[in-house]
């Protein structure tokens, strides 16, 4: 097989941080950094574990959001939903595949449903919203195996044709986006429309994200949380291993691709060397740097203009590549 041909990336460099959001970075400096850095001081065990995990179930106590509408499915071993958000009619011949993030560890449907139906909402989709099994349920590396199989039954249960799906993730959820498209692609099965990842964590070989001048900008200093989590969950792989680490990973054939990132998260620079390696592969690829936002600042929907902004753009970046697949099928029809 002849090498791809390189792609373009396009760099989109947003700024600057508004008011609002300086404020919630300073926020998070204040209030959730020192919480951060004592759970990183604890261990990481069952018990640990279990609180994380009472997240989500927190999280219920919200109820489902007004105008969003959703529908339990059933996996073997773990369950899904249907989130169609405000405005989303019933129609699901189009559709997200969205994998949520957490750490792998912990969130899941509830915490997920309002932005999952803010995102369907921009793009005019429903989503699939994947409750995927975690660490302790399942090890590290059997994750995407739950989100596979959710992406199988949109292709052979419900009929989709994989150019009418795109798959989304957030954190953890954006590294799940790469290895379920990966998986994908080497199992044989049609590949989706586009990718997209919002602050995604993609080399888990932690060197250079804690020699990045970002170890020190990220007002959540996420950096000793990250190397607990590495050392006490993927401590029997190799990290360099492209089954572990996407970035590292064959991307050739891959679709579309939107990356978003803020500009002093400690995972901008797995978002920017991915952005690179997906263009060397000859994959079109986007990446947004949203100058000083959060760790996926989209959570905060319509109280930061940057989070409006960027979830109206995620929304036009799913609705072009729909539209993009729809015109190639016309023209070869």
């Amino acid at each position: 097989m002849s090498p791809a041909q390189p792609a373009t990336l396009v760099l989109d460099r947003r700024g600057t941080a508004s008011l609002r959001s300086r404020a919630v970075a300073g926020g998070v400096r204040r209030l959730l950094r020192p919480r951060l850095t004592a759970l990183a001081a604890r261990p990481v065990d069952e018990r640990a574990l279990r609180r994380l995990a009472a997240l989500d179930r927190l999280a219920a106590r919200g109820g489902v959001p007004r105008g969003v509408h959703r529908e339990a499915v059933r996996f073997d071993g773990f369950g899904a939903e249907w989130v169609h958000g405000p405005g989303v009619g019933r129609d699901r011949r189009r559709a997200i595949l969205y994998l949520h993030g957490g750490g792998w560890v912990c969130c899941g449907l509830n915490t997920h449903r309002r932005m999952v139906a803010r995102f369907g909402a921009a793009a005019g989709v429903p989503a699939l919203s994947v409750d995927y099994r975690m660490i302790p349920a399942v090890p590290f590396e059997r994750e995407a195996d739950d989100c596979l199989t959710a992406y199988r039954w949109l292709l052979e249960d419900r009929g989709l044709d994989a150019r009418d799906i795109v798959i989304m993730g957030d954190s953890a959820g954006g590294y799940l986006t790469f290895a379920t498209a990966l998986r994908a692609r080497d199992a044989g099965l049609p590949l989706p429309a586009a990718l997209v990842a919002l602050s995604p964590m993609l080399d888990m070989d932690l060197t250079s994200k804690l020699a990045h001048a970002n170890m020190r900008l990220d007002p959540s200093d996420p950096g000793v949380l990250l190397e607990r989590l590495v050392e006490g969950f993927l401590g029997h792989l190799d990290l360099t291993d492209p089954a572990v680490s996407p970035v590292r990973a064959d991307l050739a054939g891959l679709p579309p691709t939107l990356l978003t990132a803020g500009s002093t998260e400690l995972l901008y620079c797995d978002s920017e060397e991915m952005a690179r390696r997906l263009a060397d592969a000859g994959v079109p690829v986007t990446l947004q740097v949203w100058d000083r936002q959060i760790h996926v600042f989209q959570m905060f929907g319509p109280l930061l203009p940057e989070s409006r902004a960027a979830i109206h753009e995620l929304g036009v970046f799913v609705r072009q590549a729909f539209a993009r697949t729809a015109a190639e099928r016309a023209a070869a029809s």
